[in-house]
């Protein structure tokens, strides 16, 4: 990967000093739009534009100027016609998303994966919707294509607030009361839970044409536990305690995590479902440019 590219890519630690949802939206997918000029097509919607190289001659009008601003380099981008394509993204607002090792928790990082599918939706001009939830629904935004309907969306992620304990069946029942036709189901959360009742619970919307995809927020240290002397460990949604140690965080734990996040990864690709794990200190504009990279290869 050029070197150029590679030093493009930001540290979560950068986003969160950007004021407003709305920047950190733009600056995250204006970042990993610029590594898929080569392809011609990028995000959900296989019909929404084509990005290609400017020469002299082309009409100025179709060149992306944000993209031009990040990478000095000029690109066209040409829209294939209405997508119609509803997006909708369910935001896990539960307590566990709270929780941090560095500078940024997973539910700041998840508001802004949220804000950068919303907003490519906005671009891609499909509708978009929001569900943020924990034990019930806390914030609700019809999907709809509307104008003013990117600020309604990014200003309902920047409010929700965190709450207690996961429940997935309330947000997954909302959404099959009004989902009346097919689209795209966007899952954000750190899926403390049994692979078998996630999949249980969010399958039935595969039934109906609808496609999931499924993107797992975790802390760096879950991953990776360090532990200097025995400790008692809280669970941050149901208030339980367990006694751990050094060599638990360094043997069994990992073992643990690793079999919970595999058994994930397969159920839900066996259910037809796009997996994949975000770690909170990797930039994120990098993350979904591998993501896309990866989509774009299965269509």
């Amino acid at each position: 990967m050029p070197a150029e590219i590679t030093n493009r890519f930001l540290d979560p630690t950068v986003l969160a000093g950007i004021s407003s949802l709305d920047l950190v939206a733009k600056t995250v997918v204006d970042g990993f739009i610029a590594g898929l000029h080569r392809s011609p097509e990028f995000g959900f919607s296989q019909e929404f534009a084509e990005y290609r190289a400017y020469t002299p001659g082309d009409d100025l009008r179709h060149v992306d100027w944000n993209v031009y601003a990040r990478t000095e380099r000029a690109y066209l981008k040409r829209y294939r016609g209405e997508t119609n394509t509803a997006v909708m993204v369910l935001l896990d607002a539960s307590a566990s998303m709270g929780f941090t090792s560095g500078a940024v928790q997973k539910f700041t990082f998840a508001k802004y994966l949220a804000s950068a599918i919303v907003y490519l939706a906005h671009v891609q001009r499909d509708s978009a919707g929001l569900i943020a939830f924990h034990d019930d629904v806390a914030n609700f935004v019809r999907p709809s294509a509307r104008q003013g309907q990117l600020m309604r969306l990014l200003h309902a992620i920047d409010q929700a607030q965190l709450g207690k304990r996961t429940n997935f069946q309330r947000p997954f029942f909302e959404l099959q009361q009004f989902l009346k036709r097919r689209g795209i189901t966007v899952l954000i959360s750190d899926f403390f839970e049994q692979p078998d009742t996630i999949i249980r619970t969010v399958e039935p919307l595969r039934f109906r044409g609808n496609e999931l995809i499924l993107f797992h927020v975790l802390d760096p240290r879950e991953l990776a536990p360090v532990i200097g002397d025995a400790a008692l460990l809280i669970d941050m949604e149901s208030g339980d305690a367990i006694e751990a140690s050094p060599d638990y965080a360094r043997t069994e734990y990992p073992a643990k995590i690793g079999a919970h996040i595999e058994s994930l990864r397969s159920k839900a690709q066996s259910a037809g479902m796009d997996y994949f794990l975000l770690r909170t200190d990797r930039p994120l504009d990098e993350a979904l440019r591998e993501y896309f990279t990866i989509r774009q290869g299965r269509m």
